[in-house]
């Protein structure tokens, strides 16, 4: 790949002199969805598919960028004088938060660069193709400039632009994940405080699937938003009768007994996918631990059912995904993963069913939804580095 992106420098921007290449993974999750803004834990894990760069400083202000994705858009110029988010500027917007960020952070970025990007995330899937390029772009700079940040610095620095200069208000699990990954392990992270412990993912004569639903959707214009504030007045109503700081902090027997000072059913159902999924969450990686993998499975569809049900964010293409996995022979656990309102779902699959659960699912989905779904079989890999 390093070859790939460096012959396509040269073709775009003339020569290669200078030049680094990098790499940021993708993620996702395994279980712990949508508890990451509400104080509670999620178990994800960095992909050995993401994001490529090539990169070097120049003298003046100017930033050019270049995605092998978007190849028809061509070379996006720009200026580090010129770092507010415009929806002219397309997918440069994540790159060029970061840069923005790293400034409001006491980190002034005082030359540009040229960049060139290739993704093999399925963009628009829910893998965080958009934090594995915040990640990236972090590591590039600290990379160019010398700046003093760690690796889950450069996570909360991919969270602050995402949240302050592109307006998505995301939690920061998919910045940690892809910043702080270590091969064939997933991250157990309680989002309260940032602690968070290595897991070994050891499967046994199992994969891990990724399903794209090929659905796309934008978190900023999907009912994110919405679930997140639902789940803020849910808290704000809990606070009144029991002292927590977050959803994350209750019990499901605490939860079932405080849930009438939530004035709306449906508050109470998003608080309550919000308690129960964080507790499910334990109970997982406690079972992987243990080597049960079965009962992780069964974690995983206990995960969706309350995605489905309570929290409403799954939608025809993924519950159509999942249930026609949960049929296949051979498959331990599936589930939705990422925001949901399309994207992908993730699937334990023993080795001699991925055959069957490609075909089976794949076309399953296909006479129902009326397009093909993308099926990845995935690697647990490291964080960002230099290639």
């Amino acid at each position: 790949m390093k070859d790939t992106i460096l012959r396509k420098f040269k073709e775009v921007y003339g020569d290669t002199e200078g030049v680094k290449t990098f790499f940021a993974p993708g993620r996702v999750n395994l279980i712990g969805e949508h508890t990451d803004y509400n104080g509670g834990h999620v178990f994800p894990c960095a992909l050995t598919i993401g994001t490529y760069a090539a990169a070097r400083r120049r003298q003046d202000k100017k930033l050019r960028f270049y995605s092998m994705n978007f190849e028809k858009l061509g070379v996006l110029e720009s200026s580090l004088e010129d770092l507010v988010p415009s929806k002219e500027a397309g997918w440069t917007n994540y790159p060029k938060g970061v840069m923005w960020a790293f400034g409001q952070k006491g980190m002034e970025v005082t030359e540009g660069m040229d960049l060139l990007l290739y993704g093999n995330i399925p963009n628009g899937s829910g893998l965080s193709s958009s934090a594995s390029v915040e990640v990236l772009t972090g590591y590039i700079l600290r990379d160019f400039f010398g700046f003093e940040v760690d690796n889950q610095g450069l996570a909360l620095i991919g969270q602050y632009s995402e949240n302050q200069y592109n307006k998505v208000n995301c939690g920061i699990m998919d910045q940690f994940a892809i910043a702080m990954g270590r091969k064939d392990n997933a991250i157990f992270l309680d989002t309260a405080d940032l602690s968070y412990t290595y897991a070994p993912i050891a499967l046994k004569g199992a994969k891990i699937v990724i399903a794209s639903s090929n659905k796309k959707r934008g978190l900023g214009d999907s009912k994110y938003n919405e679930r997140r504030s639902e789940c803020e007045t849910a808290l704000a109503e809990l606070q009144k009768v029991v002292e927590i700081e977050s959803l994350g902090d209750l019990d499901q027997e605490t939860f079932e007994k405080y849930q009438s000072a939530i004035q709306s059913e449906v508050r109470r159902k998003r608080a309550r996918h919000a308690v129960c999924e964080n507790q499910r969450t334990i109970r997982a990686v406690e079972a992987l631990k243990a080597d049960d993998v079965a009962l992780f499975g069964q974690l995983m569809n206990a995960s969706h059912v309350s995605l489905r049900d309570d929290y409403e964010v799954t939608g025809v293409e993924l519950d159509t995904l999942v249930e026609e996995a949960w049929k296949v022979e051979g498959v331990i656990g599936s589930r939705m993963t990422g925001a949901g309102f399309g994207g992908c779902t993730v699937s334990i699959v023993r080795d001699e069913a991925i055959d069957a659960f490609i075909d089976q699912v794949g076309k399953a989905y296909e006479a129902r939804i009326g397009y093909k779904a993308d099926f990845y079989v995935v690697e647990v890999g490291d964080g960002p580095g230099e290639i």
